[in-house]
């Protein structure tokens, strides 16, 4: 397994910006090429949050590294920067006003949206929690619906990019990752402990797309 801080986050040095951040994910899969304890393993991409809307982002624009994957696990990925920015300034009277605005000043052009519709041939499953407060459903719907098959949406609960704090959906990726290309999901969110919505959370869960 190797844990990725790009520039900026974590223990790695620098600040981080666009393209530059590209080139910490460039030198991390340089690294694993040269990497003997995993050479002939297959390879899977676990992006949580901006993570994985960069993910999908670079993978676009490096198809060799697409081949090289055996499938890819987003975790409440935004599906527009600028979208995530608009709703964050929607939550507080203050910056209500200027949601419009100074949304349009977010750079928008590598957003998960745009890119998730040439990520094709590598399995997708996607976790989103319904009570996201930070990055809401509607931007899990919206990636999944922009993925090209083999592609599951799966339904959590609990706070943002909270979900492998759970077991359950630890062991649900497991099950996953045996067989990405026929995994259809745990659709029974009933049987999932039934976390208090956080206060911040306006969104309704709707049913899971088929």
């Amino acid at each position: 397994m190797l844990l990725v801080d790009y520039r900026g986050y974590g223990l790695s040095e620098g600040a981080p910006s666009l393209p530059a951040i590209y080139q910490d994910l460039d030198a991390a899969f340089k690294w694993l090429d040269q990497a003997p304890e995993v050479q002939g393993k297959p390879l899977i991409v676990l992006g949580q949050s901006l993570g994985g809307a960069l993910a999908i982002h670079y993978l676009v624009q490096h198809p060799e590294r697409q081949a090289q994957l055996k499938a890819i696990v987003l975790d409440g990925v935004p599906a527009s920067y600028r979208d995530v920015g608009r709703y964050a300034l929607s939550t507080s009277w203050l910056t209500w006003p200027l949601q419009v605005p100074l949304s349009w000043l977010v750079p928008d052009t590598d957003s998960a949206i745009h890119s998730m519709p040439r990520l094709t041939g590598v399995p997708k499953l996607i976790y989103h929690s319904i009570d996201d407060p930070i990055v809401p459903l509607s931007n899990g719907i919206r990636v999944y619906q922009a993925a090209p098959p083999p592609r599951v949406l799966q339904l959590t609960r609990g706070g943002h990019v909270q979900t492998f704090a759970d077991p359950t959906w630890r062991r649900v990726m497991l099950r996953y990752l045996d067989d990405p290309q026929h995994f259809d999901g745990l659709r029974r969110l009933g049987e999932i402990p039934n976390y208090p919505t956080p206060p911040n959370s306006a969104v309704e869960p709707p049913e899971s797309p088929q």
